[in-house]
């Protein structure tokens, strides 16, 4: 199965029936921006997004406590040699010339 077209939980986890209460409004309104098909969809989607967003904020938020060392801020400063392997490239005839 191509996982881009997968939506909702993760494949093979168990699953089970539960009742909650939710703004009906809130789940047309990530239905209609995800497309999901179901109540259970867009819950599934709007959960594992949150799940994202929270451990993305905590691993900014532990990597911002602490300042960089002087040897990490050098590596900025490092001179970058950059070598495409293009020399055979005749990017004039690709591109038109310069602008």
């Amino acid at each position: 199965m191509d996982p881009r077209t997968v939506r909702g939980s993760v494949l093979d986890m168990a699953r089970r029936n539960t009742t909650i209460t939710l703004d009906r409004e809130k789940v047309a309104r990530v239905q209609a921006l995800i497309g999901a098909g179901s109540m259970s969809e867009a819950v599934d989607a709007a959960l594992d997004r949150l799940i994202s967003i929270e451990e993305l904020r905590r691993d900014v938020a532990a990597y911002s406590a602490v300042p960089l060392s002087a040897a990490e801020l050098a590596v900025g400063d490092l001179p970058v040699e950059l070598d495409l392997d293009d020399d055979d490239v005749d990017y004039d005839v690709l591109y038109g010339g310069e602008p």
